[in-house]
Formats: structure tokens, sequence, C-alpha cells
């Protein structure tokens, strides 16, 4: 059997939407409803009744109160004894006089040069050297040849020298101490030299004597000229 089939046609366009319509007047507000009547109140129900107190328990025997301790009696205070006199503040002793100063121990020193380019004929058991320019302190003196000099107060002196001659020898130099060559402060090259200096400190007596000695070598020596040929210092430290 055939279906009886009709063809849709196309939708047409849809229109305009119209215009909104006038709104209209807001109608009166209703009446209030009438508020039921309220019911009547139910009664209470009975009060249960109130079960009956317990017993309150017995209440123990206070025991009794001890007496109180009789209380000792406040002896009487002492009375304050009397302030005692100051005594008088002694007087301020007088000031010592100021000691003189004391001369220091270095006062005793000695600085003699020979810069004249002095010429000496060394022997083999020594020859002492001339110091003829001196700055001399505390005492010490010197002999007549300006080659002995003598310390006059005991104690420890440092004693240094230098010698400078002008050309190279196989010389040796020492201080001699109380006539004996002091060994510490010889100077024994094994090649020539042209300059020679050495320090030590040694006790010395009041009295000692100090020179400065060439010994070793037979020959010429000579001192250089306008300085230090040869210089002896001799200061006193303790």
């Amino acid at each position: 059997m055939l279906l009886d089939q009709r063809l849709t046609g196309v939708t047409g366009v849809t229109g305009p939407t119209g215009l909104d319509g006038v709104t209209g007047a807001t109608g009166p507000t209703g009446l209030d409803g009438v508020t039921g009547v309220t019911g009547p109140t139910g009664l209470d129900g009975v009060t249960g009744v109130t079960g009956p107190t317990g017993l309150t328990g017995i209440t123990g025997v206070t025991g009794p109160t001890g007496l109180d301790g009789v209380t000792g009696a406040t002896g009487p205070t002492g009375l304050t004894g009397a302030t005692g006199v100051t005594g008088p503040t002694g007087l301020t002793g007088f000031t010592g006089s100021t000691g003189a100063t004391g001369t220091a121990v270095t006062a005793t020193s000695l600085n003699a040069v020979d810069t004249g380019g002095s010429v000496y004929a060394v022997v083999l058991g020594g020859t002492n050297i001339a110091l003829p320019i001196q700055d001399i302190g505390g005492g010490i003196t010197a002999n007549a040849g300006n080659t002995v000099f003598t310390v006059p107060t005991t104690g420890r002196y440092y004693i240094t020298y230098q010698i400078n001659i002008t050309a190279a020898l196989l010389v040796s130099t020492r201080l001699v101490i109380n006539g004996a060559g002091n060994l510490p402060s010889t100077i024994a090259p094994v090649v020539g030299l042209t300059s020679f200096n050495n320090d030590v400190i040694v006790p010395l007596d009041a009295g000692s004597t100090i020179s400065l000695q060439f010994f070793g070598l037979v020959g010429l020596a000579t001192l250089i000229a306008g300085g230090a040929g040869a210089t002896l210092t001799i200061i006193r430290v303790e």
C-alpha cells in the first residue's frame, strides 16, 4: 500500500517582532484575610511528688585546742656607749732634700782616632798605634805617646776598634790589655787585608791599660789619611 507522501514547502521568513503592548494599570491590593481565633491553651500536667531528702551525716567531735606557750620576757636594751674623741691629725713630715744626680756609668768613655796617615814599622812582637785625636770622659787617661789608655774605675767595658790601611798586608791586629794580647779581639788573616775591626766586652779593674796594636809582620803599614785610619772606642757599661 502506498503512503500518501506530501512534500513540505519551504518555511517562510520570520516576520518582524511586533511592538510591546502598553502595560496595564496595577490593580488594587486585596484585603487581608481574617485571622482565625486562637485556640484555648491546654492544661498543665500534674507535678510529680518530690522524693525525701537524705539524712545529713553526724559531724565528728572537734578536738580541744592546745594551750598557748608562755611568751618569754624581752630583755632590756643595753645603753649605747659614748663616741670616743677623734684624735688629732698627725703632722706631715718634711720632704727630704733631693739627692744629687748620679753620674751615668757610660760617662767613663773614650774615642781616640788617627786621621793623619801615619806609617808604622811593624815588628813580630807588636807595634802600638798612636791615637792623638781624643774625646775622653769619666777619668780615662792617655800616656804621652797616645798609645796607652788607662781606665779609672773597676767595671765591665765595651771596647771596639777599626784600622784601615792603604794596601793589603798579611798583618795581624789586636787589643793589648794590661800588657798582654787579648785573644778575642785578635784578627790574624791568612790573606792580605786593608781593613780590620773587632769588639769585645771585658771586665777591667781600676788602673787597667788598653792599647791598639799591629803585630806578626815585619814591614811597613800605612794608615789612610783624611779619615779614620785607626779608631779605638772604650765605654764602661756596668
